[in-house]
């Protein structure tokens, strides 16, 4: 059997059936630009380890489609998953008489610089919230006091937020992909990891900001256009419309969540409390991920003892 028909067959009966919707999509993409135009006319027996290295490696040097440039090793490492994957589902059904693609050396994977705004900035960015008429905008101010990433922020719903204790509950996501037409619609879906379904104290100053925004929601949607959700293309564009607006150096949504856990760390909020609140599967995840902001907080305590010597 040629790889590229086994590969429609996993995806149809054993991915589609199983994963979640982001991930079957993800996975259809990467066999239809990658696995199929490079690999798909090998018999399945003719996939030697030599021959998934040689297409790991061009995948490094020149596999971006849009510039010709190398991927990333997180983008390499994610088609060298859905290889693993498809080829070990061959192999457990007899498909295959080995299996080699256990035996790929993947691309060292660097850990992304933490990117977050500075006091000023952020101090900048909540007063054109505040001052802003557009009710969608106070979700941006909801991401700097608890760490939530836009999927979670875009399919909260005021059912999930209780104002009595001051708690809101993560249960679901959504993302932008694309629809059977081929244009792009919002999925929703449960969050990506089990560590990812939580539930987060709100911050009291923030309490009856929220309270204000619900009174003025027409949506059940906590972020919504009127009536209607929004979806994380556009409100990415918003975000950026905003820094334009207010004149600081761009940085992508996601560095609100930096923000938060920086500005955590700064008041002294212990790894394991910050690792839970931002859903990691594990307070090394966090410590790893924000080691440069932690080790900053543990010399400005330092600096504190000292001046009591």
């Amino acid at each position: 059997m040629k790889y590229k028909d086994w590969l429609q067959e996993w995806l149809d009966h054993y991915i589609e059936s199983t994963a979640k919707i982001r991930t079957y999509n993800r996975y259809s993409e990467i066999v239809v630009q990658h696995l199929i135009p490079k690999l798909g006319e090998y018999e399945m027996e003719e996939i030697t380890p030599i021959v998934l290295q040689h297409f790991i490696t061009k995948l490094s040097q020149t596999g971006n489609l849009r510039t010709g440039q190398g991927l990333s090793a997180n983008s390499v490492g994610g088609i060298i998953n859905v290889v693993q994957g498809s080829l070990r589902t061959a192999f457990l059904l007899g498909y295959l008489k080995e299996y080699h693609a256990d035996k790929i050396k993947r691309p060292k994977a660097q850990e992304k610089a933490v990117n977050s705004f500075s006091v000023q900035e952020q101090k900048k960015i909540e007063q054109a919230v505040l001052n802003s008429k557009k009710e969608k905008m106070f979700g941006i101010l909801l991401c700097l006091y608890t760490g939530l990433r836009i999927g979670e922020l875009l399919a909260l719903k005021w059912e999930d937020i209780d104002l009595h204790k001051g708690l809101l509950t993560v249960s679901r996501s959504c993302h932008d992909g694309k629809g059977k037409d081929g244009h792009y619609i919002r999925f929703e879906d449960t969050p990506k990891t089990f560590s990812s379904q939580r539930v987060i104290p709100f911050p009291k100053q923030i309490l009856p900001l929220i309270r204000e925004a619900k009174k003025k929601s027409k949506s059940v949607y906590v972020v919504a256009n009127g009536e209607k959700p929004i979806s994380v293309r556009s409100y990415q564009r918003t975000f950026d419309l905003l820094q334009r607006k207010i004149k600081i150096p761009h940085r992508g949504f996601h560095s609100l969540r930096h923000t938060f856990a920086t500005r955590a760390l700064e008041c002294g909020m212990d790894v394991k409390t910050l690792s839970e609140i931002l859903g990691h599967k594990s307070p090394m995840v966090t410590l790893n991920r924000y080691v440069h902001s932690f080790l900053e907080h543990k010399k400005e305590m330092m600096n504190r003892l000292g001046k009591l010597l």
